[in-house]
């Protein structure tokens, strides 16, 4: 370089994107949480779809959302963002999957994965619609 010239300065690096997980079962919510951290990802999680609904997020995010939630399922929660204008990509994840509940979540833009979340199916969706950079 000559001398003249002058290294530019380092770009900040960009925050990871987040992944907004919701789940009611409290030991799943945590090895997704430790999982998808190791993946790169930022995670914000709650435990209900009432928290999901009342909490602010992010620009860049995916949502992850239980069908079966204590309170509010789910759907209704995501159902509740999208009336809000919130567009997120959003997944559902259940062990109940039915021809209706894949018809309800398509309605709600989400895509639906099937409990158990064998190997990195749940991983491959969010990345997805939102690639760690």
């Amino acid at each position: 370089m000559p001398a003249s010239a002058t290294p530019s300065p380092a770009l900040p690096a960009a925050a990871p994107p987040t992944v907004v997980l919701v789940d009611d079962d409290v030991a799943l919510l945590h090895a997704l949480r430790f999982s998808l951290e190791i993946d790169g990802y930022r995670v914000v999680t709650c435990e209900t779809g009432e928290q999901l609904i009342e909490i602010p997020l992010p620009d860049l995010a995916c949502l992850v959302i239980d069908y079966r939630l204590s309170g509010q399922d789910g759907l209704d929660a995501l159902d509740a963002l999208r009336n809000r204008g919130v567009t997120l990509p959003a997944i559902l994840i259940t062990s109940y999957a039915s021809p209706a509940l894949h018809a309800r979540a398509r309605q709600a833009q989400a895509a639906v994965v099937e409990k158990p979340l064998l190997g990195d199916v749940l991983a491959a969706r969010i990345r997805d619609v939102l690639p760690v950079a």
